[in-house]
């Protein structure tokens, strides 16, 4: 592992650099948003297959292959990146795959046998979303003196929620529910061309918003090492760090509660949209304004957390936001009235933006220099790792049972249990003062 020399306390702020780096977290937030969690996902259980159980099943077999996947690659990319040194490059390409993936959405048409067309580029794109945060999020600690990290990352995830909500409100009131749909769109059963227009609106937004990113945000000096040897090399690291953990007893401990209680965050997340769509018969619009009231308060819960996250610390700041899920969601699983379900999901999205904010704030401070892609490798393995764990669950249990209710209940575990790890076996890192 790289010697674990610590973040500088006195780097100086490049306001620029720094904010174009946020607005690449408001890019890319339409996307789960968008096709993960609410429209496509909707889309998928009311049109093209039209059994909410089958669906619930399908997604997670999905979902929890691509997150298999995310597991594998993301902490030797990671590695091989920092060979290297430069984030963005990496960062472009993934990208620009997952802008395609959404694209051709378009070409889904509601009918049972584009189910897998449409399972292949969700997950396609899901794999490159996740990759590319592992590049994305290796330059904040690059970027940002440690006593910024939690505002800072408390700020972009929730410039993203709000990206998320500018995302979800062009769909709706632009193409939904827009009467007659724009662009001579077709709206009837047959084609609902005004759904389909979502991914290339996804697409086209990130291309358009990830400009200041690539423009304005500064990217460590590259090393000039060919393809061939940055592999050998980072294979090289990435045996090293793994074998070295043991030497770092806080990390691998704080990776491993997040491991858990982030599988179960990930489900809860991937599964919003099918569970609404199933369970209380929300047509494509109401998901949609589901999602836009759940992404108004996880985008204000996240800047307000990105302060009490520098001043009380990222740990506490997490079991906070985990305590507030298990309390808020047991009684979400329960109600059978679509209004008390929008309501408990508003109070519930307070919450996931700081739990997911400050982990990434705890990690940039636990990291050492150099080392930034590797670890944030590790970090995305830690939250992959399991991931498909998750998902399978609830697809075993969706399909055992034929309720919905009783699959999404399997996630509540993995956040009580993750929430307690952390809690009994994790130092907290002050603001002020990186890990050492």
């Amino acid at each position: 592992m790289t010697a674990d020399t610590g973040q500088n306390p006195s780097r100086s702020l490049d306001r620029k650099s720094v904010g174009a780096w946020c607005v690449y977290d408001w890019a890319n937030s339409p996307f789960p948003a968008i096709v993960l969690t609410f429209v496509i996902p909707a889309y998928f259980t009311q049109a093209v297959i039209d059994d909410p159980a089958t669906a619930t099943t399908m997604w997670a077999i999905m979902t929890g292959t691509a997150a298999l996947a995310i597991a594998v690659l993301s902490p030797l990319l990671g590695a091989i990146a920092d060979q290297g040194r430069r984030r963005k490059p990496w960062l472009g390409v993934f990208t620009l795959i997952m802008a395609l993936g959404s694209a051709l959405l378009w070409f889904v048409r509601p009918d049972p046998d584009h189910a897998m067309l449409l399972l292949i580029l969700v997950g396609v794109s899901v794999v490159a979303f996740e990759l590319s945060m592992v590049f994305y999020n290796a330059l904040l600690p690059t970027l940002v003196p440690p006593r910024w990290l939690g505002r800072i990352s408390g700020w972009a995830w929730g410039l993203g929620d709000f990206g998320g909500v500018g995302g979800l409100l062009l769909v709706l009131f632009g193409f939904v529910q827009a009467d007659p749909p724009p662009l001579g769109l077709d709206d009837t059963g047959a084609a609902l061309e005004h759904i389909r227009i979502s991914g290339p609106i996804v697409a086209l937004w990130l291309l358009v918003f990830c400009i200041p990113l690539f423009v304005w945000t500064g990217d460590p000096r590259g090393r000039g090492l060919d393809a061939g040897a940055a592999i050998r090399s980072g294979l090289s690291e990435l045996r090293s760090t793994l074998a070295g953990l043991r030497r770092h007893p806080q990390l691998w401990r704080y990776l491993l509660a997040r491991m858990i209680f982030t599988d179960g965050l990930n489900t809860l997340f991937a599964f919003g949209g099918v569970f609404a769509a199933g369970t209380f018969g929300m047509s494509v619009a109401e998901v949609i304004m589901f999602g836009l009231i759940l992404n108004v308060t996880a985008g204000g819960g996240a800047f307000v957390f990105g302060w009490i996250d520098d001043r009380i610390g990222a740990k506490r700041t997490i079991l906070l936001g985990l305590c507030g899920l298990v309390v808020v969601g047991v009684p979400l699983l329960l109600v059978e009235s679509k209004l008390a379900f929008v309501i408990l999901g508003a109070i519930l999205g307070i919450f996931f933006g700081p739990v997911q904010a400050a982990s990434r704030s705890l990690m940039a401070r636990m990291i050492p220099v150099g080392a930034e892609g590797e670890m944030f490798g590790l970090y995305a393995l830690s939250g992959k790792a399991t991931a498909f764990v998750g998902p399978w669950l609830v697809a075993l249990i969706t399909a055992m049972t034929g309720s919905q209710r009783w699959g999404m209940a399997s996630v509540l575990p993995f956040l009580v249990i993750g929430g307690l790890l952390l809690w009994l076996t994790v130092r907290d890192v002050p603001a002020d003062r990186p890990s050492r």
